[in-house]
């Protein structure tokens, strides 16, 4: 069977189980004695490492597997948390991840992590702590006082295939009085079944959606390895009835057959008489052994299947699309826009009754279809923002401070066009806050500030764009300190550095080159980053600005498009050919007379509100062809913003807003100057994009 069918699942799977991994790491060293979290990174763990083995990636399922010890090891209580073993488990993870990126750029997933290995080998070897062995001294008290063998006892009562310890009955006798079912599953796969591995796996994922696995035999590593027939079997618990988990068995492909038996608690009564008085405890401090999947606690059993039927149910109702897909879908309808667009030119000049009243209904279905087209490309920053905390994490363990991450409305959506391209940009600016902003714990003492320091990254609407902000309760800008610099580099003049703003002084940091670090280390100091992330927010059609007030903080503003496909803009005419000017730019649209337009340092401006705004006759940047100059005393203006920056785009009228498909221009027409696209309008005719932001460089 060809895997390369299922890679791209592999890979976007194997990342979310990843980042599910890093997040728990992260609650589990805020709260080290919290097993259920160690449990959800040992599933995930678990579940890569199948799929790793599935798909024929050794080192990754290795190491996984490696890992997966460690974590089996700390929920059995053999092994306390630290920080020691958590910075091992991270660096595993960081490989693991590597190794993702590396089969997802068209590699074999290979890298040499020998030394992790040995770490988390010296780990595993390690003597129990303290607690555990309090834990095994109380698990052999009660034993003792229930009177329970040690041996394994074979039980052949209806039919059951599998040996069970004193642990699994007690688990399963209490499982029953807690309306659960017990069962011993029998799964036969096809003598000609290639990939064993992949249905063991898909059985498992099956149960584990539906219950609790106590033990399998063979062991799981024997399953995972292929090392067995054809038939395994499987002690389970579940709510689920016997011919509900048949059916859903039965549904995986290459399976022979399922056989379902119930094991009822009196199996176990003669050989455990003493038991029920002695439940509690013994679940309580009893681990279950390295070779066991998962074992219900009492936490889990409370509510075991109200969450798994959950995330059953709303598995069910999520499919994966390609990203492909999806923008072709949005191409066919960008086309029926145009053509509706041409529709409504055509309607209105017929002026058909029925026609309008068609074409009106068409227009209303045609906007609910553009909305739900957009929603499909929108994602949350959430996907984005997950890689922060470790890195912060990371940053403030090299740079010896205490820093708190918060992350405020990573719900908030973006076009996945610009979710692919913040990522970069957002890196820099944290690192930037982390470095620079955030000061050591002994100088924030100093200051009377708390020891741990706070960036906060956040997210939000307003209007059509969304607000993506950075601010940290550290040092703030040294105005001083980066004027100085921005002298001594060149960057601005000693002229005007006497009529700049505070702003513009802020902005600074953001130049090429730029770096008010004392010492080059590997976080900052050459002068790249900032200036990174100015252009890369500018290319999408958003900007950038800072706030800072020196000793209190500083907050990192960028301002972006909910989308880039669709947007609203002025149509605008020059002699016979039509422009469009993104209404994001746009301030206010105007007449004004021949006699107001004045000049300065051979440059034609205007007095717009106080402020001197330069005009820019498009007609003479664009080389419009005109028949005759035709001056009535009045221009129309169209006053565009960059920032700070104003100008006035002189056009010879105004058509009305709109809202248009962007085009490319296509490869034949690159680096255009000052256009940015094309759309298709109503009636045919092709109307080029100004890009305001070229015309104020």
């Amino acid at each position: 069977m060809e895997l390369n069918q299922y890679l791209e699942m592999f890979i976007e799977e194997s990342k979310e189980h990843l980042q599910a991994c890093s997040e728990h790491l992260l609650e589990l060293e805020k709260n080290p004695d919290d097993l259920t979290i160690v449990g959800e990174i040992f599933r995930s763990a678990h579940t890569l490492k199948g799929m790793a083995a599935t798909m024929g990636y050794e080192d990754l399922a290795d190491l996984t597997h490696k890992m997966e010890n460690i974590l089996d090891a700390i929920r059995n209580g053999k092994i306390k948390v630290n920080a020691e073993i958590l910075d091992v488990v991270f660096e595993s993870v960081d490989h693991l991840e590597e190794m993702v990126f590396h089969i997802a750029d068209g590699g074999d997933g290979k890298r040499n992590v020998q030394a992790t290995v040995e770490k988390l080998k010296r780990i595993e070897a390690g003597e129990p702590s303290v607690a555990a062995e309090e834990k095994m001294s109380q698990q052999e008290t009660v034993a003792t006082t229930a009177d329970i063998p040690n041996e394994k006892i074979t039980i052949t009562a209806a039919g059951l295939k599998l040996s069970y310890d004193d642990f699994e009955k007690t688990v399963i006798q209490q499982s029953s009085e807690q309306d659960f079912n017990a069962y011993e599953i029998t799964v036969a796969l096809r003598e000609d079944c290639l990939l064993k591995a992949a249905r063991v796996f898909m059985v498992f994922e099956i149960l584990e959606k539906n219950g609790d696995v106590i033990k399998s035999s063979p062991t799981v590593d024997r399953l995972e390895d292929e090392q067995f027939d054809s038939e395994f079997h499987v002690a389970f618990i579940s709510r689920e009835s016997s011919e509900d988990l048949h059916k859903m068995l039965m549904k995986v492909s290459e399976i022979d057959y399922v056989i379902v038996n119930e094991i009822h608690k009196e199996v176990f009564v003669t050989k455990t008489t003493a038991i029920d008085t002695q439940v509690a405890p013994i679940l309580e401090v009893v681990a279950p052994s390295a070779n066991d999947v998962s074992v219900p606690t009492e936490k889990q059993k409370s509510t075991p299947n109200t969450n798994s039927k959950s995330s059953a149910h709303t598995s069910s109702k999520t499919i994966r699309v390609n990203i492909e897909r999806l923008d072709i879908l949005m191409n066919l309808f960008e086309e029926l826009a145009i053509d509706r667009g041409r529709l409504l030119s055509i309607a209105s000049e017929v002026n058909h009754g029925e026609l309008n009243e068609t074409v009106e209904r068409m227009s209303r279905t045609m906007g609910d279809l553009q909305n739900i087209v957009l929603t499909m490309r929108m994602v949350p920053v959430e996907t984005v923002f997950n890689r922060f905390p470790k890195m912060v994490r990371q940053l403030s363990r090299d740079l010896n401070k205490k820093i708190e991450l918060n992350i405020v409305g990573a719900e908030t959506e973006l076009d996945r066009t610009v979710i692919d391209e913040i990522g970069d940009p957002l890196v820099h600016l944290i690192r930037n806050s982390v470095d620079h902003g955030i000061e050591s714990p002994e100088v924030r003492r100093s200051k009377g500030k708390p020891e741990e320091g706070t960036v906060e990254l956040r997210a939000y609407h307003s209007g059509n764009y969304v607000f993506i902000e950075i601010e940290d309760d550290g040092a703030g800008i040294n105005r001083d300190k980066v004027l100085a610099k921005a002298l001594s580099k060149g960057i601005v003049s000693h002229e005007q550095s006497l009529t700049m703003t505070e702003k513009q002084i802020n902005e600074l940091i953001l130049a090429s080159g730029f770096s008010t670090a004392d010492v080059i280390s590997d976080v900052s100091g050459r002068g790249v980053g900032l200036d990174v992330v100015k252009t890369t927010i500018e290319s999408l059609g958003g900007n950038i600005s800072i706030e800072s007030t020196l000793n209190v903080g500083s907050v990192f503003s960028i301002q972006l498009p909910l989308t880039l496909s669709i947007i609203s803009v002025m149509l605008v005419e020059i002699e016979k050919e039509i422009y469009a000017i993104p209404l994001s730019s746009i301030i206010e649209t105007s007449i004004i007379r021949t006699s107001d337009i004045l000049n300065a340092h051979n440059q034609k401006v205007i007095d717009f509100r106080g402020k001197v705004v330069p005009l820019v006759f498009l007609e003479e940047i664009f080389g419009v062809p005109r028949d005759e100059k035709n001056d009535d005393g009045f221009h129309s203006v169209v006053i565009v913003r960059k920032g700070d920056k104003l100008a006035g785009l002189v056009v010879d009228s105004f058509i009305g807003q709109q809202e248009i498909v962007l085009k490319s221009l296509g490869n034949y027409l690159t680096n255009i100057f000052a256009i940015s696209g094309a759309t298709i309008l109503g009636n045919g005719q092709v109307a080029l994009i100004v890009d305001c932001n070229a015309l104020m460089k």
